[in-house]
């Protein structure tokens, strides 16, 4: 997902570089991360804590393509598309 997130954004205007152009792009990053990051061998319980902090990330990408969505910035077939992986 977060492949196609980056090649979503690349078709951003300017003006979203550093608002949600780098905001989506860091919610996907981090929900390969958090999964990552809980996986080094841990108890149940901290690994299950990362899996929130993703799933929150996870969360976080869907508002992100309602609002690139909303400003005309994602054609319906992108939105399906990532919107799909993200479930």
């Amino acid at each position: 997902m977060a492949a196609s997130v980056h090649d979503l954004t690349k078709s951003f205007p300017k003006e979203e570089l550093f608002m949600l152009s780098a905001q989506i792009k860091r919610a996907a990053d981090s929900v390969s991360l958090n999964i990552a990051e809980g996986s080094t061998g841990q108890s149940n319980a901290e690994f299950n804590k990362f899996l929130g902090y993703a799933l929150r990330s996870n969360v976080k990408v869907v508002g992100c393509l309602y609002l690139a969505q909303k400003r005309n910035l994602i054609e319906q077939p992108n939105f399906s598309k990532i919107y799909a992986q993200c479930e």
